[in-house]
This record gives C-alpha cells, structure tokens and sequence, in this order.
C-alpha cells in the first residue's frame, strides 16, 4: 500500500485545518449533524451487520471528497472494484475524484479478489497512504483487531491511532462491536471526538434506521440527537425529516 511518488493522490493533497466540511445538496445531513468533522480526531460508527456502517461512511465520503478532503477508504468487505460500484449503484459517483487525486481506496482483496486475509491493523496503520490523506476510513476496523488484548496492548493500539491522528488526519473507524474485545471498544468510544451509534427497529413492518449521536465534540453547527436516514437506489442519502428528533 505504498504509492508511488507520481500518484495525483500525493500532489493533490493539502492539509485542511478547519474541520472537514460533507454536506452534500441533495440531502440535509449534515445540517444535522455538525455541519462539519473534527480534524485531528477519532470517529467510531458503531453498528451490528446490517446496521449501516458501510452506508453511512460512504455518505460521509462522498461528501468530504466533493468538499475538498482528501480520502483513503481502506474496506475489509469488498473489492475495490465493489466498493466503487456500491458507490456508483447509490448515485455517488467516484470515478473521477478517484483519477484526479481526491479519493484512493484500497482493499485486503485486492482489485477484483487477490485475498490477503492476514493483514492487521498495524500494517494498514504504516501505510504511506495513510501520511497523504485528510481523512482514513477503515471499514470494519474491528475485523483486523484481535479478539483479546491485555491492558498494555489496549493502550498502545489506542496511543497509536492518537499518535495518526495529532499529526493532521482523522481516522473513522466502522466497528461491529461482536467482532473485537470489549474492553477495547469502550477506550475508543471514551477516546473518540465523534461515535455514532447506528440503530434499526422494525416498525409497521419496515426496518427504521438511525443515528445516534453519542458523542460530537467541535462541532461547527447544530447536532439533532437522532437522525432517521434511508438509501435509495441512484438517489443516495435521505433524511427521514419525520424520524429526526
């Protein structure tokens, strides 16, 4: 995962230091929800399979990169092939921020589904990649952490993500918490700038979906406390305005 020094990635790169504005016209999120995210920080998407880690972060990556961020997307689920496609299929077309520098993605499956299924954590965490990006999304993060970890290997893996993040960048991390140990996702949720909680009930015969907002520290506008959301083919994100609270 080491780019190459002509990659327009690294010569499109320039540091944002005001936060990273996502807000899209098409929908109202982020008014909603803090107008833009916190640089230098962590942000945790909490959700069980289904709960819409993957939706929501890609809404989110789309908006930072037609905003002017600099993404790396790092998925353990797909291809990069299918990522891109998952994208293009809700209307959020990449391709072009992908050529000229404003997005890289990267997938342990390689472009189509050279699986390296051994990769940690800690070598996404060395990739030159990493240095280059506004913004490091990992989705899931806790498919890579190993199930059980002592105190010290806690504090380290958490120092580390702290150490990613003071020198610029932020890190978002889509967390199933079944997949990693307990102890470890309390720290990052107590650690964390920004946790979303992903919810999903069943009313009326309809699955609901939601954002929780936990946590949002430096925010740069208004923060509901729920947000109702759902996806539409080829219209991407909508703001369910009758299940914002």
């Amino acid at each position: 995962m080491n780019p190459s020094e002509n990659d327009p990635f690294k010569a499109a790169h320039k540091p944002v230091e005001d936060g990273f504005p996502y807000d899209l016209e098409t929908d109202s999120l982020a008014d909603s929800m803090g107008l833009r995210l916190p640089n230098r920080s962590l942000y945790v998407l909490q959700g069980a399979v289904g709960g819409g880690k993957s939706l929501i972060s890609q809404r989110l990556v789309y908006g930072m990169v037609e905003n002017g961020v600099k993404v790396l997307v790092i998925t353990t689920e797909l291809t990069t092939r299918g990522w891109i496609e998952q994208m293009e299929s809700i209307g959020y077309g990449i391709t072009d921020a992908i050529r000229e520098g404003k997005l890289m993605v990267f997938s342990r499956f390689g472009s189509v589904a050279e699986s390296n299924p051994d990769i940690s954590l800690e070598q996404l965490l060395d990739s030159e990649a990493i240095e280059l990006a506004d913004v490091v999304v990992i989705d899931s993060a806790s498919s890579l952490m190993p199930s059980h970890l002592d105190d010290s290997s806690r504090f380290k893996l958490l120092q580390r993500l702290r150490q990613i993040a003071s020198k610029g960048r932020s890190l978002m991390l889509c967390v199933d918490p079944e997949e990693m140990d307990a102890k470890l996702m309390h720290n990052l949720r107590s650690s964390a700038e920004v946790v979303l909680d992903l919810m999903t009930a069943m009313i009326g015969g309809e699955i609901k979906r939601n954002i929780v907002i936990t946590r949002y520290l430096r925010a740069a506008g208004p923060i509901q406390t729920s947000i109702g959301w759902r996806v539409e083919p080829s219209m991407g994100f909508i703001v369910d305005i009758t299940a914002v609270s």
